[in-house]
């Protein structure tokens, strides 16, 4: 009596490739809406202040009602501290805009976050009410 031949191995089926990720459109693609209000920040903070969450709370019902658009957070600083930790800042800034409107149901892949740090200052003149102002997160909007 002869062995049994072990049966043929099939070769697995060739894996499908995968999906290559979309591509994050670029900031200069996005563009400010009325709609869609700036927030402000202390000195040397990025909490988000009682007055600015209603704010946000606005932004999100704007967002949700809105849902075929992508937000781009651009988080600012002002002129004070070096430019390593205005940029730091700027970004811890956007990212605690981001998370409140995570939080509120707004979906994470929507939202793209950018910091500049003190590079783009609204105002220009060295006081308190304009660095008060300079202290922001700004929400620009693309269509998808």
């Amino acid at each position: 009596a002869q062995p049994e031949e072990p049966p043929l191995a099939l070769a697995p089926a060739p894996a499908e490739p995968e999906p290559e990720p979309e591509a994050r459109p670029a900031p200069a693609e996005f563009a400010a809406v009325a709609e869609v209000q700036p927030i402000h920040f202390d000195f040397d903070r990025a909490d988000i202040r009682p007055a600015d969450a209603a704010i946000l709370d606005a932004n999100v019902e704007w967002l949700k009602t809105n849902a075929e658009t992508l937000v781009l957070i651009e988080g600012h600083a002002d002129e004070r501290g070096t430019n390593e930790y205005n940029l730091a800042l700027g970004e811890r800034r956007a990212a605690a805009a981001r998370d409140y409107l995570v939080a509120r149901g707004v979906d994470a892949e929507r939202i793209s976050i950018v910091s500049f740090g003190e590079e783009r200052p609204a105002c220009a003149e060295p006081t308190d009410d304009c660095w008060a102002e300079n202290r922001r997160a700004v929400f620009l909007i693309k269509l998808r």
